[in-house]
């Protein structure tokens, strides 16, 4: 029995050996998952880093150009208000009967609002 018994303690040795590496590979493979997650981690804000800068860049850029595109509307406004003013003023020459009435009558329809609201 002495040969059961040292078989026994021999392959109760050899199972604890192989569970205790067991042990040691998976707390390697947890220790590579985590270095690989944490370089992804790095890796990924280090992306989101460069996209924030770039995003502010273009702001700032779109930023710097709303002054001149400002400007170019204003310039647009400008125009078709001196169309306007010209039209009118060719209009008043060519209708000057005309043009009183309508003034008359858009003056009276104003003056009516404002009494409606007090």
């Amino acid at each position: 029995m002495s040969t059961n018994t040292e078989a026994v303690k021999t392959n109760l040795g050899e199972a604890g050996s192989h569970l205790k590496q067991a042990a040691v590979a998976a707390g390697d493979a947890l220790k590579g998952a985590a270095s690989a997650a944490g370089d992804e981690v790095k890796l990924g804000r280090a992306q989101m880093k460069s996209e924030l800068a770039d995003g502010a860049l273009a702001g700032l850029s779109a930023a710097e150009h709303m002054g001149g595109a400002t400007g170019e509307q204003v310039d647009k406004l400008m125009d078709k208000g001196r169309d306007l003013v010209e039209s009118a003023s060719e209009l008043i020459r060519e209708r000057p009967l005309a043009a009183f009435g309508v003034a008359f009558a858009a003056g009276w329809i104003i003056s009516k609002l404002g009494r409606s609201d007090k």
